[in-house]
């Protein structure tokens, strides 16, 4: 089983995250904003994520690198278990728009239901068609 993050599958192309923002759907789970969208045919290989801590919330560049660092970590241990390799592939925008330090636990949970939200998702769209 594979826990990397690698760069193929973190979100970076501006135009992809252009995308994400006008196409997607959100939902919102304290403390994060959610944008997903299916992968464009023939982009890549691998679900995509961006993480995002807005400096309007957290002044210092410590604090929104540690929350980023926070969410990064509980991503890339909870993805392989949650999103199946067999499932479509998504663009998924992690925002964290809360004000205050969350511990690792905390963002563990959230990002865990997150994830689990996701692939339902996939599943009832897959079964209705």
């Amino acid at each position: 089983m594979n826990f990397r993050l690698g760069k193929n599958e973190r979100l970076h192309s501006k135009k992809l995250i252009k995308e994400l923002f006008d196409k997607g759907s959100s939902f919102f789970l304290y403390p994060f904003k959610v944008v997903v969208l299916d992968a464009p045919v023939g982009v890549n290989a691998t679900h995509q994520v961006l993480f995002s801590v807005s400096k309007k919330k957290l002044k210092k560049a410590v604090d929104r690198n540690l929350i980023k660092r926070r969410m990064k970590e509980a991503y890339r241990l909870q993805k392989a278990e949650i999103l199946a390799p067999e499932l479509p592939k998504k663009l998924i925008g992690l925002i964290y728009v809360s004000s205050e330090l969350a511990t690792f636990q905390t963002i563990e949970k959230k990002i865990t239901k997150i994830l689990k939200t996701i692939a339902e998702g996939n599943q009832s769209t897959n079964n209705n068609t």
